[in-house]
């Protein structure tokens, strides 16, 4: 007895001991899982891939990043994509922390798993700090928080961003680890409202996802090109939309169109009421662009950035009246007339001298295209957010007005002196809490609603006469098929645009 107390006594040492691999004193480290097999193990070939992605990047640095969206995929696939996330945040921003957001791998659970079992994380690169008291805090905050050690061990989401952020910033602030479990809206809302507090500018906010998984190559490009669009609109509705829309279309092996999808409706949920935000698309791969990918079977990557508003070369422009000069008018004007003639010759479009492109046609922003002939609608198509420069798209929606409106023929070259080209460029969505905020001739409106949406362009209410009511009554019935009162339970947008034409 005495011999098997001694035993029993023995092994509760060696456990103790075990455990504390850590000198006296620091922080218990979570050491590197995936070293050696998502990211080289060695620290200077790790050091010299990391810096190859961001170098190739070729993108601005900013100083008012607030938070990135990267994939977390082996970097021989999806590393150059994730370079253009981080490339985009200036080495000498000075965080105070880092939220790191990613889905579980490994467990299921529903909430949220914060990290308090580690003080510090391990990378071939050196240790991050956690910020334990942080950690703490939303433990606290709300019960959706708590710890599950098996969400962590092993997970490799967050584990793959931390290299990137090592070598980007000239100063490494504590990390805040965060695996959400949960699909729920109504839970994932608690969880945007605990992180209020902290999506300032005194934070960058990191949210690890991959997208597509796993269909054939040119499915994944459409299926991911969808899902981008809904995440520039910064509406958690939307994007949700997006992902269903995509299942809907029943695409050979689409698993899912975003792996992350939680953490990423938690990041919209926060950019709500932030009009001085807006999302930057940075770029977009797949698997099958790797040497290393199949293209029968893909993995999507898309690169975010959430940045303050401003109105320089290819960033979005901000809410309010647009301030197009004439001269930059006449040139959409053009560009929308040129590409539906050279489409009809059967020419390739035309390049536009780059010499003509300012800022503002180079900027990333929604615009529709209407089409008139004898002050008859003839053709209208657009898009509400804008992932090409102005003029491109602009190009893009002229031609598509007059070729692929489902309500008309298309349009013929004899027709195309008669026909009337009015362009309509458009403000970034902002959610409204009611119909009050909707001011007739000047907002255009989204309505949004189970897989379901619909959207009226400002001039529509001018045109008609209608009132409030009328306007989002037809919106909803004749748009999104919700019914003339289904707007009243659904999500509203509103936008702004600046209206001009041939005449």
């Amino acid at each position: 007895m005495q011999k098997l107390l001694k035993l029993l006594i023995l092994l509760i040492i060696m456990a103790v001991n075990i455990g504390c691999t850590e000198p006296q004193g620091e922080a218990r480290c979570r050491p590197a899982a995936v070293a050696g097999q998502f990211y080289p193990a060695a620290a200077d070939t790790l050091r010299a891939e990391v810096e190859g992605f961001i170098g190739m990047a070729g993108c601005s640095a900013r100083g008012d990043v607030q938070a990135v969206i990267a994939p977390h995929a082996g970097y021989v696939f999806s590393g150059r994509t994730a370079g253009l996330a981080f490339a985009r945040i200036s080495p000498a921003t000075r965080y105070e922390r880092i939220f790191l957001l990613g889905p579980s791998h490994r467990a299921a659970f529903d909430g949220v798993s914060v990290e308090l079992g580690y003080g510090a994380y391990a990378t071939p690169l050196g240790r991050v700090a956690v910020d334990t008291a942080v950690c703490r805090s939303l433990a606290v905050a709300d019960s959706l928080f708590d710890f599950l050690p098996e969400a962590h061990q092993g997970e490799h989401c967050l584990e793959v961003q931390l290299p990137f952020l090592q070598v980007r910033l000239d100063s490494m602030p504590p990390v805040v680890p965060l695996i959400v479990g949960t699909a729920d809206m109504g839970k994932l809302r608690r969880v945007a409202d605990a992180l209020r507090p902290y999506f300032t500018a005194a934070n960058l906010f990191v949210v690890s996802s991959d997208f597509s998984h796993y269909p054939a190559y040119a499915d994944a490009v459409e299926a991911d090109r969808q899902t981008a669009d809904a995440v520039l609109t910064a509406s958690a509705g939307a994007f949700v939309e997006a992902l269903a829309g995509n299942a809907r279309r029943g695409v050979r092996n689409l698993y899912t169109s975003a792996c992350g999808q939680s953490p990423i409706v938690v990041l919209l949920m926060l950019m709500e009421g932030r009009p001085d935000l807006c999302i930057e698309h940075l770029g977009y791969s797949n698997s099958g662009d790797s040497p290393y990918g199949d293209t029968a079977r893909v993995v999507g990557y898309h690169a975010f950035a959430a940045v303050g508003r401003g109105a320089s070369a290819g960033e979005p422009l901000g809410h309010g009246r647009f301030a197009l000069t004439r001269a930059e008018k006449s040139a959409l004007l053009a560009i929308a007339r040129q590409s539906i003639a050279d489409s009809l010759a059967g020419r390739r479009i035309r390049p536009v001298d780059e010499a003509l492109l300012t800022p503002a046609l180079k900027a990333r922003c929604g615009a529709f295209v209407t089409l008139s002939a004898g002050g008859r609608l003839r053709g209208c198509i657009g898009n509400l957010v804008g992932r090409r420069p102005l003029w491109q798209t602009v190009g893009e929606m002229a031609r598509a007005a007059a070729f692929d409106d489902p309500r008309f023929s298309p349009v013929g070259a004899a027709e195309l002196p008669g026909i009337s080209i009015e362009v309509s460029v458009l403000s970034p969505l902002r959610r409204v809490a009611s119909e009050a905020e909707v001011e007739l001739g000047r907002h255009g409106i989204l309505i949004v609603k189970g897989g379901r949406s619909g959207t009226f362009l400002p001039q529509v209410a001018t045109d008609t006469g209608w009132t409030r009511e009328e306007f989002l009554g037809h919106c909803s019935r004749d748009k999104a098929g919700l019914g003339w009162d289904g707007w009243r339970a659904a999500e509203l947008y509103v936008y702004e645009a600046d209206v001009f034409g041939e005449d």
